[in-house]
């Protein structure tokens, strides 16, 4: 991440906009770079788990492709969203037929 995101983040989170990850992996890579309440420009490996026992501190929206029910990426998603709001969302997506996996359809989460 590179300084001119972390300005713009900065930037849109002061004017009230949304952070908005996407893909669970770039979600992960923000989150790892959050220093107090900021985003910091950083690079390099990451232990970081977002989940709902760990929620993001910046990220208050995803874009994502629909994951297996048991994948851990799913955790993610519902530590953005929300319980609800995921399990509806994949309901429907279920519903629908959606595709699944990289190649498939995708979501727009966001938090209220």
């Amino acid at each position: 991440m590179n300084d001119d995101v972390m300005t713009h983040e900065t930037t849109e989170r002061v004017d009230g906009g949304r952070v908005v990850a996407v893909g669970t992996t770039a979600t992960r890579a923000v989150e790892s770079a959050v220093l107090g309440r900021h985003v910091v420009a950083s690079r390099g490996w990451t232990s970081r788990v977002v989940s709902p026992a760990q929620p993001p501190r910046v990220v208050d929206g995803l874009i994502t492709g629909w994951h297996d029910p048991m994948a851990s990426h799913l955790l993610l998603v519902e530590a953005v969203a929300g319980t609800r709001l995921t399990q509806a969302a994949y309901a429907a997506a279920v519903a629908e037929d959606y595709l699944w996996h990289e190649f498939g359809d995708s979501a727009l989460l966001l938090r209220r």
